[in-house]
């Protein structure tokens, strides 16, 4: 890891994605100055499920895998975190240690602020708690949506509907398919719908074979995303 220090918040490529959007210039700088930019590459762990939060973590660039682990000694990814995220507010709100670990799916710039400053912070300008608050709704709303999956649909339901979700966040046109610009393992894509990664490659396989998605590395391509929503029965 290492530590960039004087990068103008201003200047944020994901500004408008963060909790900070709606400040001022002068605002703006207060952030900056009480803020430092790390550096993380690939596999890093940020935070520590069990361990206390000391502030709260911005998402600059990069991807973050949030996930659990069980009494079993079993991982669960709860969800990837992307620019413009938070990390660690439920847990710096609610005075609880974390519940989850932060580890860096691909390399990542974060932002770090202490507990104290953005408890101030967000007392002065209520837009950062609005936006907070957006951002703790839209997580509860998609855990809600995972429990229900995990509990009324099969794997292949579960799958289809997990390459979907995928699509939404970090899908790109390119040739007439649709690239999935993230690459996860088969037993993170495993984790994530309760199952097991020969599960997940069997029913890859059946995928390309039924020309639904194409695969190039660890890149996944969506050829046909109605037979995709058709498996998945959901609607985006």
């Amino acid at each position: 890891m290492s530590v960039i220090k004087n990068v103008s918040c201003e200047n944020c490529a994901s500004r408008g994605q963060g909790i900070f959007c709606d400040l001022d210039k002068t605002s703006l700088k207060d952030v900056s100055d009480n803020k430092v930019m790390n550096i993380y590459k690939k596999g890093h762990t940020i935070f520590h499920q069990g361990n206390p939060p000391f502030g709260l973590y911005c998402v600059n660039s990069g991807k973050i895998k949030i996930s659990k682990i069980g009494n079993d000694g079993k991982e669960s990814i709860i969800r990837i975190a992307h620019e413009g995220d938070v990390l660690g507010h439920r847990s710096l709100f609610s005075d609880e240690n974390y519940n989850a670990t932060a580890t860096i799916l691909e390399d990542a710039a974060i932002c770090f602020i202490d507990k104290k400053f953005i408890y101030k912070a967000v007392q002065s300008h209520p837009s950062i708690a609005l936006q907070l608050i957006q951002k703790l709704s839209k997580e509860m709303g998609a855990a809600e949506s995972m429990t229900a999956s995990m509990s009324q649909k099969n794997v292949r339901e579960r799958l289809a509907e997990l390459f979907l979700m995928l699509k939404q966040t970090y899908g790109v046109q390119e040739n007439g398919r649709i690239r999935l610009n993230i690459k996860l393992t088969r037993d993170e894509m495993a984790s994530m719908i309760g199952t097991a990664s020969e599960t997940v490659i069997r029913f890859i396989s059946e995928f390309k074979d039924e020309g639904i998605i194409d695969q190039e590395g660890k890149t996944i391509f969506i050829k046909n995303e109605e037979k995709l929503l058709e498996f998945a029965n959901v609607q985006f």
